[in-house]
């Protein structure tokens, strides 16, 4: 095999370069790119580089000659572990197939059937929103989780390994919703998309409308909630801190009563402007109506679950509001009232058409 030299293509902008290792040469071991790279027979643009460098489109590629994927030693494994801990290279995950589906034995079969990828497939569509060649949008359905963690195998992260294209590319997320938060998840179908959508969130571009149904209703009716969150590692939640706690974040949000019922329960619409991790359900908590069915932050004393009401978390990410990839038109979706919250709106009288007040709140 002779050295060869590639490009990086214009959707691969951003990428570390172990990972574009692992797109392009499956086969090639991490501790075998290691040793590569510290002889400078894999360079950038003629210079050295790590696995963790970020790579740019259009830059050249050295591609030395590469064997048959070689055993690692103690050594490479120590020194592996030591680079995972750094952060210079993400912990290789395991392959889909590998992973055990919900309810089956850990000791499932290595090589992953076609029918569970027909299965997660036809799972995505039916959940599908919107979708062209750059973006899919999902309505994820309550107890679905969007990442895999200690326990968890099956997952949207891991479906998304069935619309895996012909060219390895596997549809990315672009942002995380909770497991019981039900509604909008926006996933990028290339490199480029999900580069440009990732900015579009740190800029704060993108216009998110969440609903929850909350005990009695809060005034005023509209309102801002300005708050420093921080983690309770004990309590696996978010507290509200004070300005320079450690770890201690800026969050902002906004609410609007939609509707009530006889002052007992009130429909909220809320638009978070930052995005911290429990942020809306932290806040609702802080004003003194914390969501209903929230297992974390629901703290009303006594408080009677009325009938026919599931208590199951009452959050839905109702719309998002983004520009386009590619930056000619805007991506306006609404997800529906999942089961257990449209039985609630039944039970009490709401109706989802009515006019939502948090569109002439303040984006910022």
């Amino acid at each position: 095999m002779a050295v060869e030299t590639r490009r990086v293509d214009a959707d691969e902008e951003g990428m570390r370069l172990d990972r574009w290792f692992k797109t392009h040469y499956p086969d090639l071991s991490f501790g075998h790119l290691q040793k590569l790279l510290r002889s400078g027979q894999v360079r950038v643009e003629g210079g050295r580089v790590k696995t963790n460098t970020r790579l740019s489109a259009g830059q050249a590629i050295r591609i030395p000659p590469l064997e048959e994927k070689p055993q690692l030693s103690a050594a490479d494994h120590l020194e592996a572990e030591e680079a995972i801990a750094r952060g210079e290279v993400a912990p290789a995950r395991a392959p889909r197939a590998a992973r055990p589906a919900e309810g089956e034995e850990l000791a499932a079969p290595a090589v992953r059937r076609a029918s569970s990828d027909d299965k997660d497939a036809r799972a995505l569509k039916d959940m599908t929103l919107f979708e062209d060649r750059d973006v899919l949008v999902l309505n994820k359905p309550f107890g679905l989780a969007v990442q895999g963690g200690s326990g968890t195998y099956r997952h949207v992260d891991g479906m998304l390994e069935a619309l895996r294209g012909t060219d390895g590319q596997k549809p990315r997320l672009v942002h995380r919703i909770d497991k019981d938060t039900s509604g909008i998840l926006l996933v990028a179908k290339t490199r480029l998309a999900a580069s440009t959508l990732a900015k579009t969130f740190r800029s704060r571009s993108a216009r998110k409308v969440y609903w929850a149904l909350v005990p009695g209703v809060p005034r005023p009716a509209q309102g801002r909630i300005s708050t420093y969150l921080a983690k309770d590692e004990a309590a696996e939640r978010m507290r509200v801190a004070r300005h320079g706690d450690d770890e201690a974040s800026h969050a902002i949000s906004y609410y609007a009563v939609v509707d009530h019922a006889a002052q007992k329960l009130a429909w909220l619409s809320m638009k978070p402007v930052t995005g911290r991790t429990h942020q809306l359900r932290a806040h609702a908590a802080h004003i003194g109506h914390p969501i209903v069915g929230d297992p974390k932050y629901f703290n009303v004393e006594n408080w009677p679950l009325p009938g026919g009401l599931q208590n199951r978390l009452h959050l839905l990410a109702r719309r998002l509001v983004i520009p386009h990839p590619r930056g000619d038109r805007l991506i306006d979706v609404s997800a529906p009232l999942p089961p257990h919250m449209q039985q609630s709106w039944n039970v009490l009288g709401f109706d989802a058409s009515q006019y939502d007040p948090i569109v002439d709140a303040p984006e910022s």
